[in-house]
């Protein structure tokens, strides 16, 4: 009971976790659109908040129960072939990208981003690619 209790908790932190990972991008096109300072601050409070107050927390639980669940049947996992290795490659990625939101929150709110908002919805996609990878690989485990 425990176990399925985990996965629920684990599926639903990941869900918030990724609502923030596709909605912060979303933030930095318009704030890249974005031209007098009323709209400019407006979006850095938004970015910072759904930073720090929806994305951090979600990510922490996505890893903590997912280390938790993982720790209950570690041996099966890894010996069940290399969908798992291939999913937590791509989980520290997933880790990776989030840094890189939080340092270009940090770049916005100084007035420093050099990049167009046509970067940001290119860049808006690097999540979907990861959610479908982890999806394929925990539902199919193709090998």
């Amino acid at each position: 009971m425990l176990y399925l209790w985990l996965k629920a908790l684990h599926i639903v932190s990941m869900v918030c976790w990724f609502a923030g990972l596709f909605y912060l991008p979303r933030l930095f096109v318009y704030h890249a659109q974005s031209e007098d300072n009323v709209s400019k601050e407006r979006f850095s409070v938004m970015e910072r908040k759904l930073y720090r107050g929806i994305m951090g927390p979600a990510m922490i639980a996505t890893l903590v129960f997912g280390i938790w669940l993982l720790s209950l049947n570690a041996g099966a996992y890894f010996t069940q072939g290399g969908w798992m290795h291939a999913k937590l490659t791509l989980v520290v990625l997933l880790i990776g990208y989030h840094h890189m939101c939080g340092a270009q929150v940090k770049r916005f709110a100084r007035g420093e981003n050099t990049r167009s908002h046509v970067f940001y919805r290119w860049f808006n996609e690097v999540p979907v690619l990861i959610l479908l990878a982890i999806v394929i690989l925990v539902v199919v485990r193709p090998f």
